[in-house]
């Protein structure tokens, strides 16, 4: 499994059995590294309607003929844009044919500027070639971390340490503590002023820790 961060909050998730993309702010994104229309993905997954997360999931999914995969309410949405969707939500979970994709809850809200609410926020477990990588989405620390952490075997999780809009440094080194994974990556800061962060504290914060932090740059992969 190659993961590759692509600015913010997205993510790339490259595997023998396919490809996907998560929360594809990308037009508009001060770190993105790459264009929408060179995505090439067998799946694009959302978490959440605001515009730093949906960003350019309708486009890119119209553009490779493929599903976007996000709560239901949220998928009916994209659907009535034009793009095609399969509705999941909170605790499900689907077998795709590039790998399994679970609904986490995610404490944030989920609307679309204009339109309103689209349901509940939500993280994901994404299973691919045996390997599992937890995007918790834009949250808050939540005590079910250590649940999904007990139930599963995080290779690495990619948790939002921005503060302010969603958990800060100090809580997301209780989620890690919680979650258990193998490699966390920091998401979710320095995109915008209000969330400055520095990641390295992050990493000297869990100095010691059997979970390994990787700074990725936007641009940057990593293999597991």
């Amino acid at each position: 499994m190659k993961i590759t961060f692509q600015g913010h909050s997205c993510f790339s998730i490259k595997s023998d059995s396919g490809s996907i993309i998560i929360d594809p702010f990308l037009t508009g994104n001060p770190q993105a590294t790459i264009d929408p229309s060179d995505v090439e993905v067998d799946a694009v997954l959302v978490t959440h309607g605001h515009a730093d997360h949906i960003g350019d999931a309708i486009e890119i999914a119209t553009a490779n003929r493929v599903q976007i995969i996000a709560p239901f309410e949220l998928v009916n949405y994209c659907i009535a844009k034009g793009a095609e969707g399969h509705h999941m939500h909170i605790g499900g979970a689907y077998d795709f044919d590039f790998g399994r994709i679970k609904l986490t809850i995610a404490h944030h809200g989920s609307t679309v500027e204009g339109e309103g609410a689209v349901g509940n926020p939500c993280g994901f477990l994404v299973t691919m070639d045996g390997k599992t990588a937890y995007h918790a989405g834009d949250t808050g620390l939540f005590s079910d971390m250590a649940l999904i952490g007990d139930t599963n075997s995080i290779d690495i999780a990619m948790l939002p340490i921005g503060d302010n809009f969603t958990m800060g440094m100090d809580d997301a080194v209780r989620a890690v503590e919680m979650l258990k994974p193998k490699v966390v990556i920091p998401m979710h800061y320095n995109t915008f002023e209000v969330i400055e962060q520095d990641p390295e504290e992050f990493k000297e914060m869990l100095r010691g820790a059997a979970t390994h932090v990787r700074i990725l740059a936007p641009g940057e992969s990593i293999d597991i």
